[in-house]
């Protein structure tokens, strides 16, 4: 019975689908669009969650402030391999890119120590 009934729904054209719809909508005092609505609620609120579980990070180095500036270079040069006088530069300027794409645990590591040194850091 049911396979009959799904068999003429779809053969219905569009207008009479729209109409059968409606007069559903009448009898049975519902609305075919709270559901497609409710889905759409749903669908954001799950990309909402998928973006708060972030796993790759980019560890920013903002500035330095402190007396142990050759130290935070040697940390510079060890995160990054970058030669001597790039380190210091990066350390002197600030705002650069240390590390992107790291995993959460290693990011804050890296933050950890730095701020331990003097150092400003964020993670994007």
């Amino acid at each position: 019975m049911l396979e009959e009934l799904l068999e003429k729904i779809g053969n219905l054209s569009l207008v009479q689908a729209a109409e059968l719809v409606k007069m559903m909508e009448e009898k049975f005092g519902i609305s075919a669009a709270a559901p497609v609505a409710m889905m759409g609620a749903v669908a954001a609120a799950d990309a909402g969650a998928a973006e708060e579980e972030k796993t790759e990070f980019d560890v920013v180095f903002e500035s330095f402030s402190g007396d142990k500036k050759v130290d935070a270079i040697k940390k510079v040069r060890e995160l990054t391999s970058l030669p001597l006088m790039d380190a210091k530069k990066l350390v002197e300027e600030g705002k650069q890119t240390l590390k992107e794409g790291v995993s959460k645990d290693e990011a804050q590591k890296i933050k950890a120590d730095l701020e331990a040194i003097g150092a400003k850091i964020t993670l994007k």
